[in-house]
């Protein structure tokens, strides 16, 4: 399966992958080994090692499984959430998946059935996030529940356990990951006021902002 894969592709994914990685530790989005990282390349998908740091990663330690979870490169087993990723590609047009255990994230995690629309950004995300209903990590059931939660939506959190967003990029879905910990963060920091309730955006807002979104940034 990999014959169809340019080699080139391959490493210049794979090096995309674990600077990802190291990107979430190094900006506090994980602790240690936790949270992991994927991309898509046609039928193979790239994701960081079960249990690895990332600092120790290099362009050798490749690991690469096909949709079914058949690993395919590399000597390294696959994050133990490879089921997680798996389901998200599965069932989206993703081609990047971030996965956390962002700490304000993971706060609201514990306390709502979805983050409110405290920031322009959730349009950003397809709306409101939910969270999924919290299932033992790796499990099939947790990505079940993922799946449930992230219907219509582009990242979802994940009961007492962190966050999952995707994208079409690395980048986006980085900077997605880091947009949502900061709304958190955010909404935390609103909500925590006694006697004060924070406003929240309207769906007409949202969608005006989504409507603007779709043509930020630069041209290409």
């Amino acid at each position: 399966m990999t014959d169809y894969v340019r080699q080139d592709a391959i490493d210049t994914t794979w090096r995309a992958v674990v600077d990802t990685a190291r990107r979430t530790a190094a900006e506090g989005l994980v602790v240690g080994t936790s949270g992991n990282v994927s991309a898509r390349l046609g039928e193979l998908i790239l994701v960081t090692p079960s249990g690895v740091p990332y600092d120790r990663l290099s362009p050798d330690d490749v690991v690469g499984v096909d949709l079914d979870g058949r690993q395919v490169l590399g000597t390294l087993g696959p994050t133990s959430e490879l089921p997680l990723h798996l389901e998200v590609y599965r069932h989206t047009g993703a081609r990047a998946v971030v996965h956390t255990h962002a700490v304000h994230a993971t706060a609201v995690s514990t306390l709502v059935r979805e983050l409110p629309a405290i920031h322009y950004m959730t349009a950003a995300l397809g709306g409101p996030v939910r969270v999924a209903e919290y299932a033992l990590y790796g499990t099939e059931e947790l990505a079940r529940n993922l799946a449930g939660a992230l219907e219509g939506r582009t990242a979802a959190l994940l009961r007492n356990h962190g966050t999952v967003v995707y994208a079409d990029t690395l980048d986006r879905a980085y900077d997605h990951t880091a947009q949502l910990e900061w709304m958190c963060h955010l909404w935390l920091l609103a909500s925590s006021l006694p006697g004060r309730t924070p406003t929240l955006l309207t769906s007409a807002q949202l969608a005006e902002t989504a409507s603007k979104l779709s043509t930020y940034g630069q041209p290409g």
